[in-house]
Parts: structure tokens; C-alpha cells; sequence
């Protein structure tokens, strides 16, 4: 089946077989930051933006994808909009490994498209569906509260 949709801005079109998931195909056309995981849908290593919303592309099948505008973390990595946000993610990960980062910020990304200044309660509940190996327990939060309200400009 022929598959057309925007990816990063860009128009894409692919023709998968109709039981494909969406971030096989997106890997496959060089998008790293998609990454492999679960592959169940509950770890979100392999989150992108669909239409706005941060969804799991593991279980989201291609056909699905018809007309959509996806982002992946290629869109934002080099942006300096996003880049202290970025940085209090990467203090925070085993900077070896980092396996999480992008699923973690595109994450974060969909929350601030929805709510520009969120409590650190919404957070916590943007990231709760991100497992990463590396991490150092507890979240943090109150680290990522602060960098969205630098970001905001409301220091």
C-alpha cells in the first residue's frame, strides 16, 4: 500500500505492506532518533510527534499515517529554541548512552505545544510513559520545570 505524509516538513510517500509499523519504516529512511525498545508501546524510546500528539510509532501502524505531519527529534536537535531543555535531559542521562533523550523531549515538546507553562505535576505525567536503563532516580523535574520557565522567558 501506498503510504503519503509529512515528515519534518517534508513530504514523504512509501509503499509498505499494510502491517508495517511506523517506526520500522521511518528507521529505514534514516530517522536514528526513533529507536528500538519494547516495540509494546510502554517504554516510549520511539516517540514522535503525529499530528501534535507524542505517540508510541512502535505500535502505530504505517497505513495509519495517511495525510499526517510526524516530527521526529532530527527536527529539533540542532534548534536553539529547545537547546536548554535538551541540555537538562542530557545532565540528567548517562551522556554514554542517551537512548532516551529524544522520545523523552518530543515527549516534553507535545506538552508545551498544549501547555505552555505546566505545572511540574503535568510533567511528571508527560514523562511517565519513558523507561530508560541509564537513569538516575528520581526525574528531574524540578530541573526540566526550571529550563521550560528559562525557556519561556519567565526568569
Amino acid at each position: 500500500m501506498k503510504v503519503s505524509f509529512k515528515i519534518n516538513g517534508k513530504k514523504s510517500a512509501v509503499e509498505v505492506p499494510v502491517n508495517r509499523t511506523l517506526s520500522d519504516v521511518l528507521r529505514t529512511q534514516g530517522f536514528w532518533s526513533i529507536k528500538h525498545g519494547c516495540e509494546k508501546g510502554s517504554c516510549g524510546n520511539c516517540v514522535i510527534l503525529f499530528n501534535g500528539q507524542a505517540v508510541n510509532s512502535c505500535i502505530q501502524l504505517t497505513a495509519q499515517a495517511e495525510g499526517a505531519e510526524i516530527e521526529t527529534y532530527e527536527k529539533y536537535e540542532k534548534s536553539t529554541e529547545y537547546k536548554l531543555l535538551q541540555e537538562v535531559l542530557m545532565d540528567y542521562v548517562d551522556i554514554e548512552c542517551a537512548y532516551c533523550v529524544p522520545g523523552m523531549f518530543l515527549s516534553l515538546k507535545a506538552l508545551l505545544d498544549k501547555i505552555p507553562d505546566p505545572t511540574e505535576e503535568e510533567i511528571v505525567d508527560a514523562l511517565a510513559g519513558h523507561i530508560c536503563r541509564c537513569i538516575r532516580d528520581p526525574l528531574p523535574v524540578h530541573q526540566i520545570y526550571d529550563a521550560i520557565k528559562k525557556v519561556r522567558g519567565k526568569f
